[in-house]
């Protein structure tokens, strides 16, 4: 399995991501201020410049309003 910020996994985690917090009606500095970290946090994870790790991920997550488990879902 290829891994990496530019792996289609990966890829695809950061376009469900991106999309549930437009769906959301949330900017990336409301989504940056709700898990306390500047707004390029929010834009380097969208835009494949770093990963989050699980702990972040759920916290974007929460801050977006949707369940860990319906982006994981969507992954397979």
């Amino acid at each position: 399995m290829s891994r990496g910020l530019q792996s289609p996994p990966y890829k695809k985690l950061r376009r469900l991501l991106a999309q549930a917090r437009a769906d959301a009606g949330l900017t990336q500095v409301q989504v940056a201020e709700r898990v306390k970290r500047p707004q390029s946090f929010v834009s380097k994870y969208e835009n494949g410049e770093r990963q989050l790790d699980v702990i972040e991920f759920v916290a974007v997550c929460k801050a977006i309003g949707v369940p860990p488990t319906t982006l994981i879902e969507h992954l397979a």
